[in-house]
């Protein structure tokens, strides 16, 4: 990976650990149920698959349900009170995005998490101060796996997505970077469930840890 001109991170599961918030979100859910409480173990694989994953984990649903609807707003407005109680970066994503920052390699968010989460979780963790970018799944017409969100924070910062990377932990991610044009790693730190085959999405690379991330700028 050569001339790289910028970076970009999906947020949950890549650049920061929301899954206790999420599942603090769901737990608190399905005791309003009447249903047993999950573990943060059961909860982390489903974590990048916003409230459809979460609520077919907790309550068996898929969009379909006729219920799913209701349940999935009762599941926003819980999490909406409770979504920056414990954020945090990934293990070593510090050490990444500082030296991003002194090599003067602009680095950004891109994430299909709605705008009314996505600007208040980043400007309380203080990371809106360093992004060159921020932009959510409902900037777009279409979220990922369109590449639509990941070529307007191009625009934003006037760079060629031929000379950016894009860093997610989903295959939609890689998906979304590969129809930009864009290198893609796969963060397997993140939320991947059993189910998931990362070595089959196609990324250019594939890392375990944050600071590989730093072997390719």
């Amino acid at each position: 990976m050569s001339s790289i001109q910028a970076i970009f991170f999906d947020l949950d599961g890549t650049l920061v650990d929301t899954a206790p918030d999420l599942g603090y979100a769901l737990n608190l859910q399905l005791t309003r149920h009447g249903r047993p409480t999950l573990t943060d173990d059961e909860i982390r694989p489903f974590a990048s698959h916003g409230s459809r994953g979460l609520l077919g984990l907790g309550f068996g649903v898929t969009p379909e349900d006729p219920n799913f609807i209701v349940l999935r707003d009762e599941y926003l407005h819980l999490y909406d009170q409770v979504f920056t109680r414990q954020p945090k970066l990934f293990a070593g994503m510090q050490t990444v995005l500082t030296a991003l920052d002194v090599s003067q390699i602009p680095w950004g968010i891109v994430t299909n998490k709605p705008k009314r989460f996505t600007q208040p979780l980043v400007a309380s963790m203080g990371l809106h101060v360093q992004a060159a970018c921020v932009v959510s799944g409902d900037d777009a017409p279409q979220p990922k796996p369109s590449p639509a969100t990941l070529l307007m924070a191009c625009e934003q910062i006037a760079v060629d997505p031929a000379n950016c990377i894009y860093v997610g932990d989903a295959e939609r991610d890689i998906q979304a970077g590969k129809a930009a044009g864009m290198q893609t790693v796969v963060a397997l730190f993140g939320y991947l469930d059993a189910g998931d085959r990362p070595e089959a999405w196609g990324a250019d690379v594939m890392i375990h840890q944050p600071e590989e991330l730093l072997d390719f700028i």
